[in-house]
């Protein structure tokens, strides 16, 4: 992701695409229709559990694709179109291994405890199961996470749209960033839900040409394969699994370790169970049976994610007449980046209106990143660290005029950062390892508070910020030494994404077991303050009266049935 940033900043103004009347009429649509949500649900935010939760009134369907939905921000659409150009079909890992199996577990096992215990946030969890302390450390670092990501979100849309249709930067910056302040502030959790579920529609429409069209041209995927095959000499850019035997059998310079321990394990159970940002999305559901859904729901559609995000690089791989390049020699010769493949191959296969709804799908997929961390800043700063810290005996009203201020007060902070970006562009290749920072050991912590009750407020406190800070020191320690390198990631030949992966690996093993052996020196809590926080604690409410397709674990287990026959397919 970090390259495709550090391209678009070299790149030439000039632009790939150019858009007509009925293109940027589709795009304005999209602005007003955006517009008119927050302002419909205006009414429905009055109190606190309205405007931060949504009311908790979301089905499971709704809460399902909103909690897919702010995980398609970002560079999502374009950063791991030109990964899978780089990189082959293994950029699917993001999607696959390293989302489906943690978004199962979140449903089934930890749910529960985030439902019952009526929480508002992560951190919220972490106050009552291991006191103020735990709660403050990840409210803190929580926040800090968030608006950095929320302003390089921007940042990276505004260059994306400069590149793609030479819209001035400053511009889609504000242009987009007053939509996202204006329609949360207004309508809460509710309206970043609402308008998330309408961007993910406009994703799959506006991206869904690609795939389908590009497949055709290159004759199904057997052909597909044949010619990437034929372009790359031979290199082996189509299988899953079969290249992960070695470091230097495949192009990311990853073994299968790091692949299932760092990225399906600690990043990928540490993402999808422990950031509020989509944990949120999951606690507005109406009931517990629908929090439990709502994350398999948006795991069976997740697993088709890589249909219109990953196959366009491949694609490109095989039908595009120019060989695509590195960042580098595309500033220095003038030929087309890796990074432009999803661009390129819009203006391929996309007409007029078509394309319009393309670009709508790019920018939907932006705000909606853009809102999901917003929304959670907003909860996380109000109920975790203003009222907290601050004001903690004020009206349920005064909480809510204070989430919609901090709301267009982490929009500022997040503009401020896009612009904080532009001058310090070194912070940007470092977004991939803020997860491992703080969402590895988060997720150690959380993991032991709720299945093992002689975890004390001690031990999570020590175990949480020691991670963190072994995480941070790991990776200054590859910066200050490279070779470094060959201890951190088991290799002197890994990427970025495999140190990413490894550290993550440490830091939550060091979390772990600073947080078991505190907690043997120190005093547990007694099991009645752990009843509905901890398992061995807690009574599960029963689903025996529901007929067994009706059962979460029935639908979790299909979604994993057709998980594995996936990877079998193109293993």
């Amino acid at each position: 992701m970090s390259s495709l940033l550090c391209f678009l900043l070299a790149a030439a103004p000039s632009r790939l695409i150019a858009l007509n009347t009925i293109d940027m009429a589709i795009i304005a649509a999209y602005f007003v229709v955006v517009l008119l949500i927050g302002f419909y649900l205006r009414g429905l935010a009055k109190t606190g559990e309205d405007f931060f939760m949504a009311g908790r009134e979301m089905t499971a369907w709704i809460a399902g694709l909103s909690f897919l939905s702010a995980n398609l921000g970002s560079l999502e659409l374009m950063g791991w179109a030109a990964a899978s150009y780089q990189y082959g079909i293994l950029a699917t890992h993001w999607y696959w291994i390293g989302a489906i199996p943690a978004m199962l577990f979140l449903g089934l096992v930890m749910m529960p405890f985030y439902y019952i215990s009526k929480t508002h946030s992560v951190p919220g969890y972490l106050k009552l199961r291991f006191g103020e302390s735990s709660r403050g450390l990840s409210a803190v670092t929580f926040a800090f996470m968030t608006v950095l990501m929320s302003g390089i979100n921007m940042y990276s849309m505004a260059l994306v749209m400069k590149v793609v249709l030479g819209w001035d930067i400053n511009f889609s910056i504000w242009v987009s960033s007053i939509t996202v302040a204006v329609y949360v502030a207004l309508g809460g959790l509710r309206s970043a839900i609402f308008n998330e579920v309408l961007q993910f529609m406009l994703i799959w429409l506006g991206a869904l040409v690609i795939p389908v069209v590009g497949l055709i041209e290159a004759g199904g995927w057997d052909g597909l394969q044949r010619r990437i095959a034929q372009n790359l000499g031979g290199r082996d850019f189509t299988h899953l699994w079969s290249t992960l035997g070695s470091f230097s059998d495949n192009p990311m310079g990853m073994h299968w370790t790091g692949i299932v321990l760092g990225l399906g394990w600690v990043i990928s159970f540490g993402y999808w169970t422990t950031d509020f940002l989509v944990v949120q999305r999951v606690l507005a559901a109406k009931d517990l049976r629908s929090a439990k859904m709502a994350p398999i729901i948006g795991a069976a559609f997740k697993m088709l994610v890589p249909f219109i995000v990953i196959l366009p690089g491949l694609l490109g791989l095989a039908v595009l007449p120019m060989k695509l390049v590195g960042e580098a020699e595309a500033v220095a010769t003038g030929a087309h980046s890796y990074n432009e493949v999803l661009p390129l191959m819009l203006a391929r296969y996309c007409g007029p209106g078509l394309l319009g709804l393309g670009i709508t799908a790019l920018i939907a997929g932006f705000m909606s990143g853009m809102a999901g961390n917003v929304s959670a800043f907003a909860t996380v700063w109000t109920y975790d660290i203003y009222r907290a810290f601050m004001k903690k005996d004020a009206a349920d009203a005064h909480y809510v005029s204070m989430g919609r201020w901090c709301t267009i007060l982490g929009v500022l902070i997040s503009i401020g950062t896009a612009y904080l970006v532009m001058q310090f562009l070194s912070i940007m290749d470092y977004v991939q390892a803020l997860f491992s920072f703080f969402i590895a050991p988060l997720f150690g912590t959380v993991l032991l508070g709720m299945l093992w009750k002689r975890a004390t407020p001690a031990g999570g406190f020590w175990g949480l910020l020691t991670g963190t800070l072994s995480s941070i020191a790991m990776w200054a320690w590859v910066k200050l030494d490279p070779s470094a390198l060959a201890y951190i990631a088991l290799s002197d030949k890994a990427k970025d994404m495999a140190e990413n992966m490894y550290r993550a690996l440490w830091s939550w093993i060091i979390c772990v077991a600073v947080t078991v052996a505190v907690s043997y020196m120190t005093k547990p809590k007694p099991e009645k303050e752990l009843v509905g926080l901890v398992y061995g604690c807690t009574q599960i409410p029963s689903e025996g009266h529901l007929a067994f397709y009706q059962r979460p674990a029935f639908w979790a287990a299909v979604v994993g049935v057709v998980f594995v026959i996936f990877n079998i397919l193109v293993w």
